[in-house]
């Protein structure tokens, strides 16, 4: 069992930058991947990144490739996205999410991930 817990999000302007944390606790997430994923009101929950268990792969969305950067610390538990370059686009609330299945693989497909998030809100300002 894992839990996460979400930190980091606010209002900013267009341009800003934020970073987002997700924290674990119940275990150690240095065997997992972990992901980002964001759910704009009426929109269905899409992918932003993910990071498989050792911190050696990651993949992202195409709207937030050389924007976003997610990260990891196994040492603390910890995921972050670091989002730079905020577009109004990129409101949404955003969800922190584990998988153990295929921890080598930072996958995409949000059904493989078995823990959530809370989430937090980010809304970029025009």
């Amino acid at each position: 069992q894992v839990q996460l817990v979400e930190s980091g999000g606010g209002l900013v302007q267009a341009g800003d930058s934020l970073r987002l944390s997700c924290a674990a606790s119940g275990r150690t997430i240095s065997s997992i991947a972990m992901g980002w994923f964001r759910q704009a009101p009426g929109k269905e929950r899409e992918f932003v990144a993910a990071i498989n268990w050792s911190g050696g792969s990651t993949n992202y969305a195409d709207s937030v490739k050389g924007r976003f950067t997610i990260s990891r610390d196994n040492a603390k538990d910890t995921v972050y996205l670091q989002m730079n370059s905020l577009k109004p686009e990129d409101t949404a609330v955003y969800y922190c999410a584990a998988k153990f299945r295929r921890a080598w693989y930072a996958g995409d497909d949000l059904s493989e991930y078995e823990y959530w998030g809370q989430g937090t809100q980010v809304t970029v300002s025009s």
